[in-house]
């Protein structure tokens, strides 16, 4: 019998994360407490750039942002942002979504794999995903419980079940 495998990616549907942009930025304009703030978020090349006038109101954008990401079933571990900074008169927070795992997080994973999961558990690091495998799916469906279970800072998805 052939081996049962899956792979571990970390990936984001773009059209989800653009349409939650979206409905941040729509929130932003609409809400009364924005008004006059000059807050905005918008796309900055792969990164997104949150602009408000105060450092309170840059944060809040970013909360409304995180918010719409959750209720499109986008993982905040997905999201990394950085600290308001001071540029002239506004404050901005750039934010990017991770995609892929590193290979320090797909050594760190592998690891974990093979010290706490079933002995005839292998994994292979393939580019910025792993690759899972084993003759029993038992032994599979353990390790997807395991990670799952794990707090690790990587949104992970477990996809090419076979």
């Amino acid at each position: 019998m052939a081996d049962s495998s899956f792979d571990i990616v970390s990936k984001i549907d773009r059209q989800e994360a653009d349409n939650a942009l979206n409905q941040a930025r729509k929130e932003v304009e609409q809400r009364y407490d924005f008004k006059g703030t000059d807050a905005s978020i918008d796309w900055s090349g792969e990164s997104i750039l949150i602009k408000a006038n105060s450092e309170e109101r840059a944060k809040a954008v970013l909360d409304v942002f995180q918010t719409k990401l959750i209720k499109r079933g986008i993982s905040l571990k997905s999201l990394d942002s950085g600290e308001p900074t001071a540029s002239g008169r506004e404050y901005r927070i750039v934010s990017t979504l991770k995609e892929g795992i590193s290979s320090e997080d797909a050594k760190k994973i592998s690891k974990m794999i093979r010290d706490e999961g079933p002995k005839s558990i292998k994994s292979q690091i393939q580019g910025d995903e792993l690759r899972v495998q084993s003759k029993s799916r038992d032994d599979l469906q353990e390790v997807q419980r395991m990670l799952k279970a794990a707090d690790l800072d990587v949104d992970l998805q477990f996809v090419n079940y076979r």
